[in-house]
């Protein structure tokens, strides 16, 4: 087991690139040559190498290389994509001729094209931005078996209760994409991400249960230690050991920051473009409307360096800049593409594919000090079920976590459902942590709301 996952050599990147940037302009005059009015191309190559392993036994070892060729045409404003991944000639032809052929017999949709030419990203003057993402992993299999083996180990030999375990596991993969359109912008960028997760089971008999824990990063100096995850995925497993319930009632709730980033994450799918112009959203006209309290904040900054979705550009190559989302609790704008903004009479925000690096910014300490000062309450470890209604801001979920007393963890708790409605959880919000976990776009601390119903025992 001694194959190289990723390429590592700069100089064969760049190689790489060119020769993607150099096949979407192709396709573009291929689109053009058929008669389309606007076109755009994405090409994407990707190496990666993931291993699994389990009770200290390799179960699993895959090398992948993918890529990909999508074609998106306009004629007017009829719309026709289509894609492959084989790079054959003919098959590009094939590729561009369905497109066409789709967009001819397609309906006009008036919010069809291209996003606006002038919007396009423009290097500076010293080029684009360098986000310090690339950082390839230079890991074969055998090495990889055995960071993920010493991850398991670390955690089964930590406590005689680990009886189980779900495994360990490894990941590595390093990616080139160009995007380019008729507008003349041509984008080309490279990333890595790197990962290594364990989970573990306490506990026998009907009393066990399970829990893990991952880290994540765009370069393998960020990762934690395998024996350090592996020891705390134990210690996430045994805290959870003879779990009882609560009494149904109201409850402080305190979310650790793992957990937290859901919260940022049900706003953001109520102020995105597609359930806006579909009107499935409870943040219908809701841009200057106060939704948290008032020394809460949350922006957006695309040009956080090592920022997992740092990007100069969006999907659409239309230029990013660094925003508020929410300030002084009040909500700022929505997140766009130009399709979105067309169907709602606004203009892109530069977000077509998603936000980029969310901060929320704290107003308190780290979680221990969040647990220290909410007297009784609950800390909600994991959520279950799918029970949010984006139309009417209902919530209601599974959940598990930890009774608190005098601002101290008591015992685990399990079997519980924590509802309310997101408009009122987002007015309740006491407390942000500092405590930002790394591991998502979204970089929020501890959240701390006030208030929340909890349905347990009855």
């Amino acid at each position: 087991m001694n194959s190289v996952a990723v390429p590592v050599s700069e100089d064969d990147s760049q190689e790489r690139l060119q020769r993607l940037e150099s096949l979407a302009g192709r396709l573009l005059d291929a689109c053009r040559a058929q008669g389309a009015s606007q076109a755009e191309v994405s090409c994407s190559e990707e190496r990666g190498l993931s291993v699994g392993v389990r009770m200290g036994e390799v179960e699993t070892v895959e090398s992948t290389r993918d890529r990909g060729i999508a074609v998106t045409v306009y004629f007017g404003q009829r719309k026709g994509s289509a894609s492959t991944a084989d790079l054959r000639e003919s098959s590009l032809e094939a590729t561009v001729a369905q497109a066409c052929a789709i967009a001819r017999f397609t309906e006009d949709d008036p919010a069809a094209g291209l996003a606006d030419a002038a919007l396009m990203a423009r290097p500076g003057a010293d080029g684009w931005p360098d986000f310090d993402d690339w950082h390839p992993w230079a890991l074969d299999a055998g090495r990889a078996v055995d960071i993920a083996l010493a991850c398991e180990a670390a955690g089964r030999d930590s406590d005689a209760r680990i009886g189980n375990s779900d495994g360990a596991s490894v990941s590595t993969s390093a990616s080139l994409s160009v995007y380019a359109n008729s507008h003349g912008f041509v984008g080309s960028e490279r990333g890595s991400h790197h990962s290594i997760g364990c989970a573990l089971i306490a506990g026998s008999g009907e009393d066990m249960q399970r829990d893990g824990w991952y880290s994540f990063a765009l370069a393998e100096e960020d990762l934690e230690s395998p024996a350090a995850i592996g020891r705390r995925a134990a210690q996430r497993a045994l805290a959870r050991l003879a779990p009882r319930q609560v009494a149904t009632g109201d409850y402080p709730v305190l979310f650790p920051a793992e957990v937290a980033r859901s919260l940022v994450g049900h706003l953001l799918g109520a102020v995105s473009g597609g359930a806006l112009y579909r009107r499935a959203s409870f943040l219908l006209d809701s841009v200057g409307t106060r939704l948290f309290p008032d020394w809460f904040s949350i922006h957006e900054d695309p040009f956080l360096r090592r920022g997992l979705r740092s990007a100069a550009w969006d999907s659409e190559g239309v230029a990013t800049h660094a925003a508020p989302l929410v300030e002084d609790g009040v909500l700022q704008r929505y997140v766009l593409g130009s399709y979105s903004a067309r169907k709602l009479g606004l203009q892109t925000t530069g977000n077509a594919g998603g936000v980029h690096n969310l901060l929320v910014r704290p107003n308190a300490k780290d979680f221990e000090a969040l647990l220290s000062g909410m007297g009784r309450g609950l800390v909600v470890t994991e959520l279950m079920g799918q029970g949010v209604n984006n139309v009417t801001g209902d919530y209601s979920r599974g959940a598990a976590g930890f009774l608190v007393e005098h601002g101290r963890i008591v015992h685990p708790v399990d079997g519980i459902t924590i509802a309310g409605n997101l408009r009122q959880m987002f007015e309740s919000i006491e407390a942000v942590g500092a405590d930002v976990d790394p591991r998502s776009h979204i970089r929020t601390g501890a959240i701390l709301l006030g208030r929340m119903t909890v349905a347990g025992a009855d």
